[in-house]
């Protein structure tokens, strides 16, 4: 059975889609994120930011523990208490953003997690995979388990669902 969600918040209004999946079930067979939206919500991403105007969308129990700043960007809200983020700007100047998530990678996830497909599932998991590079990256030059290493790629590791805190 197909849901349809209406979106009205801040860059989106009267913005539809339909959850043909059930949810965090039937992902891309190479697509395999560590972390769940809500886990990494109660982690501590993007400064706290991220998300302020749009809860409504997703379950309650997403933002529940999560820590949020209304006014700016915060990097102590993130886990490695740094900022890895770049701004919106800069992800719409590269072409990044698809216009059905004007909100970049993680909201497409978080719409994918629910259960919508839509036509650039593709191109956002092979930007997820690509991703990868970091992890080994990380592998190869910090002891296990020393999260003072790298503490900016393994935060921006957070923002794309892998738990660079396993690492």
């Amino acid at each position: 059975m197909t849901k349809t969600i209406i979106v009205n918040d801040m860059m989106q209004s009267d913005y539809r889609y339909t959850l043909s999946e059930p949810a965090g079930k039937n992902f891309s067979l190479d697509f395999r994120p560590e972390l769940t939206p809500a886990q990494m919500l109660k982690l501590g991403i993007f400064g706290g930011k991220y998300m302020t105007d749009c809860r409504d969308e997703f379950p309650k129990t997403w933002f529940k523990n999560a820590e949020f700043c209304h006014q700016r960007h915060d990097p102590e809200l993130n886990f490695f208490k740094i900022n890895a983020s770049q701004p919106l700007s800069y992800w719409r100047k590269k072409g990044w953003i698809y216009w059905e998530d004007p909100r970049g990678w993680f909201q497409w996830y978080c719409r994918y997690y629910m259960g919508r497909r839509c036509p650039d599932d593709t191109r956002q998991i092979e930007r997820w995979t690509a991703m990868r590079r970091h992890v080994a990256q990380v592998r190869k030059n910090c002891a296990p388990g020393d999260w003072s290493c790298r503490r900016r790629q393994r935060q921006a590791l957070l923002h794309w669902a892998y738990d660079s805190r396993k690492i």
